[in-house]
């Protein structure tokens, strides 16, 4: 049987997208199919497929419709694959010797790239491919260095290169390299941060916004904003809030109006996979875009942070007090300080400027952990009692339930949610009638700007639940969150780390070592 049954694999990448709107269009899928079907049909070819990969890059061999060619040939399907020259093929080196040398000889398969008379039926222009791929990878190579140096610049010049906006901004509409601000998103990251500063934990923040039916980050980025969006560490199976994403929101500096770029870049030209860059060599360009976090908030946010994870060998017992305690004086962290005679270990602190530096510098302000924990405690317990008068603890415990109203919103938000992926249905729909001709184009502009209208209409009215909701929270969180707080407090038996994070922003040791006691709260 005569092995004229053919394939023809066609290829184009983003730089040759960009040639064909330029006007040169010789590279184009269109003229690749055309070119190769002339050639086939010349030479008496039975054309049995078409492959044919879209804005792909010729390096790799994870392509979609090349991965089906191999597949094939591997099944017996074709016995000669024509592309219009070795590179449209590959510009790999490697994938040359395996696939055109080793793979496809031992199937039996001939490759003819018809402009440049590749042919690996010839044995004598075996060096001639071997030149043009290493011809073919250096050319990937220079163009990879011109690309990363070309993004550079503009990351240093300020222009968001990011596929996808961080939670809180979109891109704007007239410059996509420029962020400008998600009301809605922007508002829950802005009580996110409130809600850190004010003693929950980043597990806590998100199990109130997963209560509340708030969309994570990726599902908001799929089916409020429309992205085509994907996360893996997205928990998309319980489409909870994870105390992971909290932490990335409460350390993005994109927030405060900065653009932060190139913390991650492929390990080569040849490699997909990326690795990440150490601090000193991101790009952070400055005041860039509206800020939602004001500074001191940030700022607030990250002490906190620190307090919490800072790490200690001590036991628990001995960590409560752990980047809370700071010398009256020089207003320096305190150190630990250890027994020198008798049963060795911790005792309490000492400052560490007199540690280090000697006496001269400031005095010693050593204070016991023991007489500190009872310090404090009572110091806690005072406070709680002087902030709250008992008829207005009785009130407390007796305060409205509000998850009636908290479930009612839940389901004015997924009323809302429905009829917004409903628009959206509606709205792919239109442009695949479009495309199929079944619509004229004014039909189709007018569809659009109809749904555009709707989806409009209906995140306003999602907005403006979500505000209604959310004033009515931060009233009620702003007049009794310290108040409740405290009625648990009044009577704890003993300080915990807990506690002390929730509680207190920082304590000073006097010389003679009395305490000042800095509290969260405002009075």
């Amino acid at each position: 049987m005569p092995k004229n049954r053919a394939v023809l694999y066609l290829r184009l990448s983003k730089e040759d997208a960009d040639k064909c709107k330029n006007g040169d269009d010789s590279a184009s899928i269109q003229n690749q199919r055309l070119l190769l079907a002339d050639y086939a049909l010349s030479q008496g070819l039975h054309i049995v497929g078409v492959y044919s990969d879209d804005d792909e890059s010729g390096l790799y061999d994870s392509r979609p419709d090349f991965e089906k060619m191999m597949e094939d040939a591997r099944l017996g399907k074709f016995d000669l694959i024509i592309a219009k020259t070795q590179s449209r093929f590959s510009r790999n080196m490697e994938h040359i010797e395996k696939y055109l040398h080793h793979d496809l000889p031992n199937l039996g398969i001939r490759f003819i790239g018809v402009v440049d008379g590749v042919d690996t039926k010839d044995d004598a222009n075996k060096k001639s491919r071997q030149i043009n791929g290493l011809v073919n990878e250096w050319y990937c190579e220079d163009l990879s260095k011109n690309i990363r140096s070309a993004l550079k610049a503009k990351m240093k010049n300020g222009q968001f290169l990011g596929s996808s906006c961080p939670y809180g901004y979109r891109k704007d509409p007239e410059n996509h390299n420029h962020l400008m601000i998600d009301p809605y998103a922007a508002d829950v990251v802005r009580r996110i941060y409130r809600l850190y500063v004010s003693g929950y934990g980043k597990a806590k923040i998100g199990a109130i916004l997963s209560g509340e039916g708030i969309l994570i980050p990726t599902l908001y980025k799929q089916q409020v904003l429309g992205e085509n969006y994907y996360n893996a560490k997205a928990l998309s199976a319980t489409k909870a809030w994870s105390a992971q994403t909290i932490h990335t929101i409460l350390n993005n500096e994109t927030y405060l109006g900065h653009l932060v770029q190139n913390k991650a870049n492929t390990i080569s030209y040849k490699d997909k996979k990326k690795k990440a860059l150490p601090k000193e060599q991101w790009i952070i360009a400055r005041d860039t875009h509206q800020p939602i976090i004001e500074e001191e908030l940030f700022a607030m946010a990250k002490r906190q942070q620190e307090a919490r994870t800072r790490s200690v060998c001590m036991d628990s017992q001995n960590s409560v007090f752990s980047g809370l305690i700071f010398c009256a004086d020089c207003k320096h962290a305190m150190s630990r300080n250890y027994a020198r005679r008798g049963e060795r270990g911790f005792i309490g602190y000492i400052c560490k400027t007199y540690k280090t530096k000697g006496k001269q510098f400031c005095a010693s302000h050593i204070i016991g952990i023991r007489e500190l924990e009872e310090a404090v405690l009572r110091s806690l317990q005072e406070e709680a009692r002087r902030h709250l008068a008992w008829e207005d603890i009785e009130f407390l415990k007796n305060l409205p339930d509000y998850a009636a109203d908290m479930r009612q919103v839940s389901r004015q938000f997924a009323q809302i949610q429905k009829r917004l992926e409903k628009t959206a249905r509606f709205q792919q729909k239109n442009y695949q009638n479009f495309m199929e001709g079944l619509v004229s184009k004014e039909e189709y502009i007018a569809y659009r700007a109809q749904c555009e209208k709707e989806q409009e209409r209906l995140r306003r009215q999602q907005s403006a639940a979500e505000q209604a909701l959310r004033q009515k929270q931060e009233t009620e969180e702003a007049e009794t969150a310290w108040d409740e707080t405290f009625i648990d407090y009044i009577r704890i038996p003993s300080l915990t780390r807990d506690v002390a994070l929730e509680m207190i922003d920082r304590i000073e040791v006097g010389e003679d070592g009395g305490l000042t006691v800095y509290y969260k709260f405002k009075a």
